[in-house]
């Protein structure tokens, strides 16, 4: 033991003397090691983004909707809807855990309008929207399944359902085009939907466009039984919505929707089914394995990056062996043995390399977080990274330092205090 801390001794003693190259080595390494965990934690950075917005869309949530497609004309094909009473008997026959709620499309391309209350000599005017808001009829718990919040306002209850009240929610893009910078002032007041009108009872909360995707905020939610009540146009065709509260819990649900659904439309075991589910976290999971790549493109890159620094601390501890080959020559003469030389530098290295991954994995968690900030994620603590850049500098500094230790422990003592530094 003694014998190793008094190689560690020296090996600090001749970083000391030695304070400048030692700095510049351990800048280097810095360098490879920020790269690697700055990478790879700003990928964790982003998996974490993602993974917070799908949520806000609803990822721990399912829809069933009916197979089939659209004539060119906007007519029906000729397949079964799921029909009201057929959503009705589903929802009654899933387990309470789940959240079930039921919805049907209004419109994809339907105007809202308001009118905007002058001041002083200013007139009323009337401002409307694009042609591009979607109008849903839902039920009560529609906000629930689909992750929806209330900005201001009161939430949808049951007893708009059934009293099919003439209320509406809008989505915070909408609100924002109708009122501006006070979308709250539109509460208690009236707006139009395709000339219908109806009072705003709530304004929800923006969800989605952290990653591009405003379409849920582009959307007019009315009680579904006013909805039909309304729209004669639209068809009765339900879309089922399906809450878990624990992600984990989605394939089962998915399961037991399944068999639910195909009892109800009274399909035979051999029969396909008219109807399919779709999961709301299919984005998110193939965004989640696209960033696999690129976490290997980005482990790839620092690899490189920390092989270069490498051969650089190689290369320092080389010419260091061969600038201080009096003194290895001095210290061979006094007794010590090569063991001991070849110690000394492989601790001069590894103890560069060690400073070095300190620094770089500061700097790297300060990096990979500063993105982790625009992204509007929590800090994140990367563990493992850090592990993995604390190997790395032993590897590195142990692979670096091992061919200079060895040339320095070979030196012949006589011919070393010869040499002219």
């Amino acid at each position: 033991m003694s014998v190793a801390l008094e190689n560690v001794r020296q090996g600090l003693g001749s970083l000391r003397a030695h304070a400048l190259r030692a700095v510049i080595t351990a800048l280097i390494i810095a360098i490879g090691i920020s790269a690697l965990v700055g990478i790879l934690t700003s990928i964790d950075a982003m998996g974490q983004a993602i993974t917070q917005t799908f949520s806000k869309m609803g990822s721990q949530s399912f829809t069933i909707r009916n197979s089939g497609s659209l004539r060119r004309n906007g007519q029906f094909s000729d397949w079964e809807e799921i029909r009201m009473a057929q959503a009705a008997e589903f929802e009654r026959s899933m387990p309470d855990a789940y959240t079930v709620s039921l919805s049907v499309n209004v419109g994809f391309n339907s105007r809202v309008s308001s009118i905007l209350k002058g001041q002083g000599s200013q007139k009323e005017r009337s401002i409307e929207t694009n042609p591009n808001i979607r109008v849903l009829g839902v039920d009560d718990d529609y906000l629930q399944s689909s992750s929806y919040e209330i900005e201001v306002g009161r939430s949808l209850s049951a007893a708009d359902v059934e009293l099919a009240l003439p209320v509406v929610w809008l989505g915070s893009e909408v609100a924002k085009q109708l009122a501006g910078s006070k979308p709250s002032s539109l509460l208690g007041e009236e707006v139009k939907v395709d000339g219908k009108s109806y009072k705003v009872a709530g304004i929800l909360k923006s969800k989605g466009s952290s990653m591009g995707m405003s379409g849920g905020d582009r959307q007019v939610l009315l009680p579904i039984s006013r909805a039909t009540r309304d729209f004669t146009r639209i068809q009765e065709n339900c879309t089922i919505t399906v809450g878990v509260s624990d992600l984990v819990d989605l394939n089962q649900a998915m399961g037991e929707a399944y068999l639910v659904m195909r009892r109800i439309r009274r399909l035979s075991p051999g029969q396909e089914a008219d109807f399919f589910l779709v999961q709301s976290d299919a984005m998110a999971k193939e965004a989640l394995e696209n960033l696999k790549m690129v976490r290997l493109l980005g482990t790839v890159i620092a690899v490189i990056t920390l092989l270069g620094a490498a051969i650089s601390l190689m290369n320092i501890m080389l010419v260091s062996v061969t600038e201080r080959t009096k003194e290895i020559g001095l210290r061979k003469s006094l007794g010590a043995t090569p063991k001991q030389i070849r110690n000394q530098f492989l601790v001069e290295a590894l103890v560069i390399c060690q400073l070095g991954g300190l620094g770089g994995i500061v700097l790297g968690t300060a990096i990979g977080n500063g993105v982790g900030m625009a992204l509007g994620t929590s800090f994140i603590v990367p563990w493992a990274w850090m592990l993995l850049s604390v190997l790395v500098c032993l590897a590195v500094g142990l692979g670096a330092g091992l061919l200079p230790a060895q040339r320095a422990a070979k030196l012949d003592p006589i011919e070393a205090l010869r040499h002219d530094s």
